[in-house]
């Protein structure tokens, strides 16, 4: 049985090297907090996950720099597997 590579230390080194730079999240451009960590960061919707701007299951690779990103949880979720993040929703009315 094959392991998930996700736990390797590759993986884990450049989870490590994206969060370090301390960007705002790719796709919604607001600022992510990094200070949730372990279990807390399981049940955040804004806690930091790396983000793949070439999906895995569309041929993206794990482990390059190049093709990684920072996002928020929730934002990274409603992506799912699309190249393309979707459009802003725009306000009911202008503020």
């Amino acid at each position: 049985m094959a392991s998930n590579p996700r736990n390797g230390r590759p993986y884990r080194r450049l989870t490590s090297y994206q969060r370090s730079l301390g960007l705002p999240c790719w796709l919604c451009g607001h600022d992510i907090d990094y200070r949730i960590v372990g279990e807390e960061a399981k049940r955040s919707s804004w806690a930091f996950t790396l983000d793949h701007a070439q999906p895995l299951s569309l041929g993206g690779d794990l482990h390059d720099r190049a093709n990684a990103r920072s996002a928020h949880r929730r934002c990274n979720s409603a992506r799912g597997n699309r190249v393309t993040a979707r459009a802003p929703q725009r306000a009911s009315r202008r503020w």
